[in-house]
């Protein structure tokens, strides 16, 4: 598992408690002066807003004031101080709710702050939490804050009475945005927790078959395939679009067309280093994104999200869980939604991306459907992507259709224990039979299955092994992209187990001189009694229809027409019935 670095953007400062209390109207400033027990005559706002001020950073009045407080909004305060005084506006009301929307006529007139909805009611109307848009790394991001100088009294205050108990002082980090997953690697324990016994059952251990998909998908994308053809026989097509968006982002496609050179370099590479290099260009990515793979939703729109930043986002958090260890999987992501629920939202903007449920067209939009995209994005980046990737085993418990823990591990470290019997050099060999059929073991050279492939009729895999079946349509197709059939020969009696049965070379050999000399074709075949029908059916409107004569009283009948010749034989008075095997 790759550990990402944090990368820490500098927040502006916050402004005071005078500037934050600017938009205020006057009697705004009066119910402040009223919660904090304080009078305000002056009827001009500028001079009220001075005097207000002045009490309310009096340092007694605010310690006095926080001793009332309720101890929900004395956990809000504390939340704030811990993460530097400002917590996105999102994140924050969602936990301690929001402030009701009221013109100052209301407000005033039914006294909403004296009945109080929401705890950051508690601290607006009390002055001692505002709302401002900053400039942060993704752009203006509305947050909760306290303002600067109230913030150091206010740490001051906590830090006094924390002495008194014997905790320790709060710390202000004003340098970063609060909080970040970095943090999380760096300073807490791992979200979620060991898997129980109950969680734990049938184990599907990460593996590098995404190899041999990849060799799959680019032969057939060099033998003009598409993810559409039958013949493809990719089980998991969503899994089968990722694929080839990760061959694009890894330059072994462009615009989904194998370059030769490095698609060569990447079929000869050891399994190992072909693995990494997929890992690495995968974790690289800035176009490869998750959140557009899943199968359970479809986005809509032009809105953009950020794949590589939640990319790195998920890994830290990872980074923390003992590698080795089973961990719950709906555990560790509850811990996300408590703790970094935004952790790909934009200033915690949960309503202007277009995304529905794939099942029934449904619009997911708001935080009520967080489980169903960002936390569903969060179980399909690890039982997906990374156990797709070899960096994660997954458990499913007994009774459960999908995975109820994950292991953090690494493949390529635990071959051994997985009882694959890889090595570097790879060993698998070919069979070949008589009939042209050939079947090629998963550990054989890729580059030589890709070379086999283009050559054949694909047909289904049967466990570790790929069936191919060579015929004139596949020698015709190969012949068309300038493929030899000695060059097929030439990779059979190199590669194959047992060698090449002679009577296939002798075949192959002959159709590359005379191409195809037998055809074997089904047809249908038009049968009468006499010769006088056969004849009189030629010569009317149906003689369009029937081919070649095969006897005075049979013929064969062209390709679709069977309906048309009965109609015909109708029409001539006569009865025909159709008679299969």
């Amino acid at each position: 598992m790759c550990t990402c670095l944090p990368v820490y953007f500098v927040l502006p400062p916050m402004p005071d408690l005078y500037d934050s209390l600017l938009k205020q109207d006057i009697g705004h400033l009066r119910i402040i002066a009223e919660l904090w027990g304080l009078e305000l005559d002056s009827k001009n706002a500028d001079a009220a807003r001075e005097k207000l001020t002045v009490s309310i950073l009096d340092p007694n009045l605010l310690a006095e004031l926080i001793d009332s407080l309720s101890p929900e909004a004395d956990s809000a305060i504390t939340s704030l101080i811990n993460t530097g005084g400002r917590i996105p506006w999102p994140t924050f009301t969602r936990k301690y709710g929001d402030i009701r929307e009221a013109g100052a006529g209301k407000r005033d007139r039914e006294k909403l702050y004296l009945k109080p909805a929401s705890t950051t009611e508690i601290l607006y109307y009390r002055g001692l939490l505002a709302r401002a848009f900053f400039d942060t790394e993704k752009g203006p991001q509305e947050f909760a804050y306290i303002p600067d100088d109230l913030f150091e009294l206010i740490s001051h205050t906590l830090a006094l009475a924390g002495s008194a108990r014997g905790d320790a002082e709060p710390q202000r980090e004003n340098q970063k945005e609060s909080p970040s997953p970095h943090d999380s690697v760096a300073e807490n324990d791992a979200l979620g927790r060991p898997a129980s016994p109950a969680e734990k059952g049938k184990e599907i251990l990460a593996n590098d078959f995404i190899l041999d998909d990849a060799t799959t998908l680019l032969a057939a994308l060099r033998m003009g395939q598409t993810l559409e053809s039958k013949s493809l026989l990719l089980d998991n097509r969503p899994q089968a679009v990722g694929l080839q968006n990760l061959l694009n982002t890894a330059k072994l496609l462009k615009n989904n067309i194998p370059q030769t050179e490095t698609v060569k370099a990447f079929l000869e590479a050891s399994r190992s280093d072909a693995l990494k290099m997929l890992q690495e260009a995968w974790l690289e990515s800035e176009a490869f994104n998750e959140l557009r793979l899943m199968p359970t939703i479809i986005c809509e729109g032009e809105w953009k999200n950020q794949p590589q930043e939640t990319r790195e986002f998920l890994l830290n958090l990872l980074d923390a869980i003992p590698e080795g260890k089973w961990w719950g999987l709906n555990a560790f992501i509850r811990d996300v939604k408590s703790k970094y629920a935004d952790f790909q939202r934009p200033a915690g903007d949960y309503d202007s991306w277009f995304i529905k449920r794939a099942s029934d067209g449904q619009y997911l939009r708001g935080f009520e459907h967080w489980d169903e995209v960002d936390g569903a994005l969060v179980r399909f980046f690890i039982t997906n992507i990374l156990h797709w990737l070899g960096q994660v085993d997954l458990s499913i418990a007994d009774g459960a259709k999908e995975a109820t823990a994950f292991r953090v591990s690494s493949f390529e470290g635990r071959k051994e224990e997985r009882h694959l019997h890889r090595t570097q050099v790879q060993v698998g060999k070919i069979t070949v039979a008589s009939s042209g059929k050939i079947s090629i073991l998963r550990d054989a050279p890729r580059v030589v299955r890709y070379q086999v492939s283009r050559f054949c009729e694909w047909e289904e895999p049967k466990g570790d092994v790929y069936r191919y079946h060579i015929t004139t349509n596949s020698l015709t197709k190969a012949k068309e992209q300038g493929l030899k059939a000695e060059q097929l020969l030439s990779l059979l009696a190199k590669h194959s187990d047992a060698g090449i049965p002679p009577t296939l070379v002798k075949a192959l050999k002959r159709w590359e001189v005379n191409g195809t000399e037998a055809r074997v074709q089904t047809h249908v075949i038009l049968k009468v009694s006499r010769p006088e029908i056969l004849e009189e059916m030629r010569r009317s409107k149906a003689g369009k229809f029937l081919g070649e004569v095969l006897s005075p009283t049979t013929v064969v009948v062209k390709s679709g027409a069977i309906q048309n010749v009965m109609d015909a034989l109708t029409e001539l008075g006569l009865l025909a019935e159709v008679q299969t095997d």
